[in-house]
């Protein structure tokens, strides 16, 4: 698939921006970065991590505790009751480890798909397609899926991409969604995939 081709030759050596040491951390960091920037939950979670890195600890904190670790992480106040509430679960009903399949993931507090597929993917192993912002948007311009929702699109990137290529997509589409492919302001002079994209040809007037 030339889409494909095209962005593996730009971003092959791409993959998750956020920081973490295990899955637990990879789980904490990919909620908190829900509405906020990857640079800035780094920053967050740089110092949170060297104080607080298993679920044990984070069932043992107040959520002022942790509201005071992730202020700048848009949401905070939900999503340090999510992920409180999602640390003790974790020790409850699951041996203090984080699950490994989609469909217990996604039981945790504050954990949709999105955040189950990027921990499946990149702290398991295992294939799968995360659709954020980024993903939704590149991948309904350029024509890897033409839907209007989120689930809808992560269905139809399953469909037209390779299964052992679902988990580098989802790094190479959310980096072109980063560096080339803007909400706003697309950057489509510059763009190794303009004549495929159904945006820049006029097929498509808004993301």
């Amino acid at each position: 698939m030339e889409v494909l081709n095209l962005l593996q030759s730009e971003y092959k050596d791409m993959g998750c921006a956020l920081n973490f040491n295990s899955p637990f951390e990879l789980l904490i960091a990919t909620m908190l970065s829900a509405q906020t920037t990857d640079v800035t939950v780094n920053k967050a979670t740089k110092v949170l991590f060297k104080k607080y890195n298993t679920p044990f600890d984070f069932a043992n904190l107040t959520q002022e505790e942790l509201e005071s670790y992730i202020r700048t992480c848009g949401f905070y106040k939900n999503k340090a009751k999510n992920i409180i509430e999602t640390s003790k679960k974790i020790i409850t009903e699951f041996d203090g480890k984080v699950p490994d399949s989609l469909e217990q993931l996604v039981s945790l507090p504050g954990v949709g798909r999105k955040t189950a597929n990027v921990v499946l993917s990149n702290a398991f192993g295992k294939d799968a397609i995360a659709v954020d912002t980024h993903v939704f948007r590149v991948s309904n311009r350029i024509g890897l899926a033409d839907a209007k929702n989120v689930e809808e699109t992560e269905r139809q990137l399953m469909n037209n991409i390779p299964k052992e290529y679902w988990s580098r997509a989802h790094h190479w589409l959310v980096w072109h969604g980063r560096k080339v492919c803007n909400a706003r302001k697309p950057k489509c002079e510059i763009c190794k995939l303009s004549h495929l994209c159904d945006f820049v040809n006029g097929k498509q007037t808004d993301s």
